[in-house]
């Protein structure tokens, strides 16, 4: 891990926390576990006004010393079984300069903090089955594969376009 790394929650209201975001999910957009297509126009012009507007969104960022490195949006969901809030991590990105250096594990260690601090219960996340790394990463924090009763297998994780 880089000595220089510093890792925190995201402020939607300071210019330089908002640019680096931005950034940060089009390089994850535009990389291959990220679909390749990087962020439309549109959705780097109003996704930090978006995220501020739901008090169920934060996200943690991750610098070497001032420039940004890595990324994780939360999006703050309800467990109905539980009765309390869930918190799905939506994106983890680190720069491809900056993987295999331990970033992601503490971002994903303060997103849990801050998870915590709202009461939930359980965090969620999906991962491509290609992507090992994390894949190993995810298992060996904790992570594992949805399921209830073993006899009716495991979760997967489907979607719907609108």
């Amino acid at each position: 891990m880089t000595a220089t790394v510093s890792v925190r929650r995201a402020d939607y209201a300071n210019p330089h926390d908002a640019a680096s975001l931005v950034m940060l999910l089009d390089a994850y957009a535009s990389d291959p576990a990220g679909g390749g297509d990087g962020l439309s126009d549109f959705a780097k012009s109003h996704l930090v006004r978006e995220l501020a507007a739901r008090p169920q969104a934060y996200s943690v960022l991750a610098f070497d010393g001032d420039a940004p490195v890595g990324l994780v949006n939360c999006i703050e969901g309800f467990s109905t079984f539980a009765c309390k809030p869930l918190v799905n991590v939506h994106d983890v990105a680190v720069l491809s300069s900056h993987r295999g250096r331990g970033i992601a594990e503490q971002m994903l260690a303060l997103a849990e903090i801050i998870a915590r601090e709202r009461g939930a219960v359980k965090m969620t996340l999906e991962v491509l089955s290609g992507n090992g790394p994390a894949v190993k990463l995810y298992e060996r924090i904790g992570y594992a594969g949805y399921q209830l009763d073993p006899a009716m297998g495991t979760a997967q994780f489907m979607q719907k376009w609108l």
